[in-house]
């Protein structure tokens, strides 16, 4: 039941961590020093999804909460794509802007499909191995 309650917290933890991380990378997709763009969000998205599922699946040690940091950085991602009632776009798809955002979307999925990949297909500790890998 423990070991339950900590998943569970651990989850909540990576997907708030992920949401906020990702929402800060998504408002920084325009950010100019100077005058000239700065593709902050870029590497942000990739080291921080890279790193996010790496950290959550050590401290969970469940697959599922390691994968839950990727899922939010795509909603939230996606979500800044469409527009709002009140006319807002964060995620514009146009001009420089727009070629960073689109290097951001696939760094981004990149990384974190990279990231889920090699958790997903990690061999978990305490499993007997297969006839195959014999």
């Amino acid at each position: 039941m423990t070991s339950r309650i900590a998943t569970a917290g651990w989850a909540v933890v990576a997907v708030v961590v992920a949401a906020w991380l990702a929402l800060v990378e998504v408002f920084w997709l325009p950010l100019r020093v100077g005058g000239v763009l700065l593709p902050l969000s870029v590497p942000a998205a990739a080291a921080g999804n890279v790193l996010l599922v790496f950290l959550a699946h050590r401290l969970s040690g469940s697959r599922l909460v390691a994968v839950l940091p990727a899922v939010v950085w795509l909603v939230v991602a996606l979500a800044a794509m469409v527009r709002r009632p009140e006319g807002d776009l964060v995620l514009v798809g146009s001009g420089s802007t727009g070629v960073v955002g689109l290097a951001f979307l696939l760094v981004g999925t990149v990384a974190a499909a990279f990231a889920c990949g090699r958790v997903l297909g990690a061999r978990q500790e305490g499993r007997v191995a297969s006839s195959a890998s014999r």
